[in-house]
């Protein structure tokens, strides 16, 4: 996966291969990042630890670490598909493991209401984690899974109505 930060002006560009291989604008790195609560990471880069408290405010991401701020602005390819997008599914809706990994968080509650986009589950997968998101605004009508279970392909992780 590749994305682009922006902070103060400059864009930098990150893609995240396999094994804890990041490219850091062109240059390659080592890199391993394990969440340790909601809001805060535990980070191995280039053989350097740093713990990381990470918060969003107006539309940027802030990373806390070691008593420096940083604020970002996430440019991820992916997103471009839902600007301007207003069109949601319509009728039920099942959300879908679409690899085989492991239940990392549990985001939303069975009979909770949840809106389009909201992220409901995330799932580890070769080291990655991916935030299953709903589908539509609606109710949560099922939650199939709970933390750390395992899931295979096409396993159905949600319902929402």
């Amino acid at each position: 996966m590749k994305i682009t930060l922006e902070t103060g002006g400059t864009q930098r560009t990150v893609e995240f291969g396999p094994e804890g291989n990041v490219v850091l604008d062109g240059q390659p790195r080592r890199a391993d990042c394990a969440s340790i609560a909601a809001d805060l990471f535990s980070i191995l880069l280039d053989g350097h630890s740093f713990e990381a408290h990470v918060r969003e405010d107006g539309g940027k991401v802030v990373v806390a670490i070691g008593g420096r701020e940083f604020a970002f602005r996430i440019e991820d390819p992916r997103a471009w598909r839902q600007r301007g997008a207003s069109v949601e599914a319509e009728g039920r809706q099942q959300v879908v493991a679409s690899m085989p990994g492991k239940i990392v968080r549990v985001l939303a509650a069975a009979g909770q209401a949840v809106t389009a986009g909201q992220g409901l589950v995330v799932v580890e997968a070769m080291k990655m984690q991916n935030e299953l998101r709903s589908p539509k605004s609606g109710k949560l009508e099922r939650l199939l899974v709970s933390e750390g279970q395992a899931v295979n392909a096409g396993d159905v992780l949600a319902v929402v109505s």
